[in-house]
């Protein structure tokens, strides 16, 4: 089993930058909320930063596991170096 660990990791960063994202632009009209972090909408940033940096792992995993499978080779496997010999 080839499974590159940025998958779901940058799937897990996206999803919370997701809901973050919607949590801030649901709550954009209440600026009660946000006089604490000095008005800026906290739950909106990060939720964008998030999302962003979930994405770019994700492409990265994605990339990763078609080396991976493009290093296959006909048995399955993946193609290692043969041992030096000594």
């Amino acid at each position: 089993m080839n499974l590159d660990l940025r998958l779901p990791m940058g799937m897990m960063f996206s999803i919370l930058g997701a809901v973050l994202l919607s949590f801030g632009l649901a709550t954009r009209t209440r600026p009660e909320l946000y006089t604490r972090s000095f008005g800026i909408d906290a739950n909106l940033w990060s939720g964008v930063a998030l999302l962003i940096f979930g994405l770019i792992v994700v492409g990265m995993g994605r990339r990763g596991q078609g080396r991976i499978e493009q290093k296959k080779g006909g048995q399955g496997q993946i193609a290692t170096k043969k041992p030096r010999k000594r």
